[in-house]
């Protein structure tokens, strides 16, 4: 169909909604995180599972929610996976303790799994060709529109309606969006292939075994996890149907660009998570004040990532890659000076606007780097694997960041306590930062498909 159609606009509509619903729930749930704490006497592991569980599952399950919209029916799967996230939000908005919000959590994992791969995926196979790159442009502007607005709008409802009104946001969301996919969208399905339902249960396992082990600091399960982690890469191996095509990490490109993105993420989440708990802990900022100052990262890259990739074109990934990431490992530096009494101009605004700098000039040729170095055929898992990788980097991240930093007990949110621990743990993010930098400098150079991709987005 033609994008100038109203069901084409309708079709993008419902992509945007969905998207920004899950970006929106994402950003809004850090913000929200002390308001639990307080309500919910949760904990600092508590917390983290508050995030993690969601992550969780979405990291584990995300390539097999892309594998079930090609065979069953891309529009089946995202209609089911946005009517699961609702169901999941009511449940989180109701949780009475910190273990039945977890376990919704999870559940909103699984519904984020099964909606977020079908909304590019429906617009590329919906849309005209003609009006395809048009589509996706639209499609990626107006989420980065709605992630913007998450820490304002979330900061506002957590402080004027409760943590709770949060997960109500959902539902109203998830209706609009579900009437219109059923009227306007069509359906559409992709490769019959066999699923791997072994490795979708090994990633599964893996990452819980290590995001416990993590969290407890203990050695068991994540040994255990470890094990399992060893065992889902022989499967892999010898799997015709592999969740993920070992064969791609041959490129050293491909590889490089994965290991940055590891890193990067787990730093970009890591700190995050802990930045908006010591401003709200130690600073004394509201949700409101905490998710205003978080805003700098997204309106730079708001305003200039299509600069970005246009110099990233010229110069190659290489460049960008390595001077991003130490950028933002500056900006670790600037915002561990944050305490009780932070100049807010210089501290807070600056180290986040030094932040966004860096990450604005890294996203584009990373994300380019890794579909330029796997073969045309097999770009959308390449997609789907580096998105992966982002995610467990996030979940890992939150998970052993703050008890290696110290961040534990029952005082855990004490700003004697909290402060050194957020020195520490922003500390281990620039080390992160910096390597990637490094392992950009030293692996990183222009894959031969790197202009056709670059030109054709």
């Amino acid at each position: 169909m033609r994008l100038a159609s109203a069901q084409g606009r309708w079709l993008v509509a419902a992509m945007i909604l969905a998207s920004g619903m899950a970006f929106l729930d994402g950003s809004i749930v850090n913000l929200a995180l002390p308001d639990i704490d307080r309500d919910l006497d949760s904990g600092v592991a508590g917390l983290q599972w508050t995030v993690n569980a969601y992550t969780l599952t979405l990291a584990s399950l995300i390539l097999v929610g892309g594998s079930l919209g090609d065979r069953l029916g891309r529009r089946r799967i995202f209609v089911i996976g946005v009517s699961w996230f609702a169901l999941a939000s009511l449940l989180c908005a109701a949780a009475p303790t910190i273990e039945v919000l977890v376990a919704a959590r999870a559940l909103q994992g699984i519904g984020g799994a099964l909606l977020t791969p079908g909304s590019l995926a429906i617009i590329s196979a919906s849309i005209d060709p003609a009006d395809r790159g048009r589509a996706i442009g639209v499609w990626s502007g107006f989420s980065g529109v709605t992630t913007g607005a998450g820490p304002l709008v979330g900061g506002w409802m957590v402080d004027h309606l409760g943590w709770r009104s949060v997960f109500w946001l959902n539902v109203p969301l998830a209706v609009a969006i579900v009437v219109i996919s059923l009227r306007h969208v069509p359906e559409t399905k992709g490769a019959q292939e066999r699923l791997d339902l072994e490795g979708a249960a090994l990633t599964v396992g893996t990452l819980a075994f290590l995001t416990y082990g993590l969290v407890r600091e203990q050695w068991v399960p994540t040994t255990i996890g470890l094990l399992l982690l060893v065992g889902f890469v022989v499967h892999q191996w010898r799997t015709p149907h592999a969740l993920v095509p070992l064969a791609l990490f041959a490129d050293r490109v491909f590889t490089a660009a994965n290991l940055c993105t590891f890193a990067i993420y787990g730093a970009l989440s890591g700190s995050m998570f802990l930045l908006v708990l010591q401003l709200q802990y130690v600073s004394g900022f509201s949700p409101l004040q905490a998710g205003l100052s978080t805003l700098p990262p997204v309106i730079l890259m708001l305003l200039f990532s299509g600069r970005a990739g246009a110099w990233s074109e010229r110069v190659g990934p290489r460049l960008p890659m390595t001077i991003g990431p130490l950028i933002m490992a500056g900006a670790m530096l600037i915002l561990m000076r944050v305490d009780e009494h932070p100049n807010v101009l210089l501290e807070v605004v600056g180290g986040n606007v030094v932040f966004g700098i860096g990450l604005t000039l890294l996203v584009a040729p990373l994300t380019t780097a890794v579909l330029a170095s796997a073969p045309a055929e097999q770009t959308g898992i390449a997609s789907g694997i580096n998105n992966a990788v982002a995610r467990t980097a996030s979940l890992l991240a939150v998970a052993a960041i703050p008890p290696i930093a110290g961040i534990a007990g029952a005082n855990f949110a004490s700003p004697e306590v909290f402060s050194p621990g957020f020195r520490t743990g922003l500390a281990i993010c620039a080390g992160m930062l910096a390597v990637a930098g490094v392992l950009a400098a030293g692996l990183v150079r222009t894959p031969e498909r790197f202009e056709e991709v670059t030109s054709s987005e």
